[in-house]
């Protein structure tokens, strides 16, 4: 594809399928512009360099992410869905979970979902620093939610590049770490408890259990300054 008929819109979008599809690792120039039926030279035509790519990419999924009003729907429900949201688009782009550990990542998508944030939980009451630590409490949770998925997805692909099977080597992996769990009273319970159970995941709904918990202790804060 001639780099005149090259936008950078279209850069960003196969820039996201080849992260979706190859992680951090994968992202190249080369690859890319293999994607795009275009010389790799072409695309620096629209984007500087790599690192400039992934930041357009990174940004741009979180545009995927709804933005609730609190004042039609309750700042919870709104907490809610944002949280929920958030973690669905990490488990679609896992390697954004990645870039967050190695990169800035920032521009109006990402910005336009902080700004909501704040203005969720400044609808429950809070203000200031406790709006950014509530906001932020919240984030870290779904992040650390999203590092499992992450890293499945990251060992798959590395196992897949050494030419073996993904699955087999991947299930050798947990077998042993639970050979190491069993030698621990709780964990041996649960592993024998639940057959299919896999060493390290989460059980069902922990998720919503979790991000539930959390949201109370914000509402209890909440009530509780406001009896003093």
């Amino acid at each position: 594809m001639p780099r005149n008929t090259l936008t950078k819109e279209q850069i960003v979008r196969t820039a996201i399928e080849l992260l979706d599809e190859e992680g951090l690792e994968g992202l190249n120039m080369r690859a890319l512009g293999q994607r795009l039926d275009s010389a790799a030279t072409a695309v620096y035509w629209h984007v500087k360099n790599k690192d400039d790519l992934l930041l357009l990419a990174g940004d741009q999924v979180w545009q995927e992410i709804g933005l609730p009003d609190p004042d039609a729907v309750g700042w919870r429900v709104a907490a809610t869905a944002m949280a929920t949201d958030l973690l669905a688009m990490f488990t679609r782009h896992p390697w954004v979970v990645q870039a967050l550990a190695s990169h800035v990542l920032y521009g109006p998508g990402k910005a336009r979902h902080d700004d909501h944030s704040l203005a969720v939980y400044e609808a429950a009451g809070f203000a200031g620093a406790e709006a950014d630590q509530a906001t932020a409490g919240v984030f870290m949770f779904v992040l650390g939610n999203a590092l499992g998925e992450s890293s499945t997805a990251s060992l798959s692909r590395k196992l897949n590049r050494l030419g073996d099977d993904a699955e087999e080597r991947l299930r050798d992996t947990m077998a042993q770490a639970a050979e190491v769990a069993k030698q621990f009273p709780r964990l041996r319970a649960r592993l024998e408890d639940t057959a299919a159970q896999q060493y390290g995941a989460a059980p069902e709904s922990s998720f919503e259990f979790g991000l539930r918990a959390l949201l109370d202790g914000l509402e209890d804060r909440l009530a509780v300054r406001q009896t003093r």
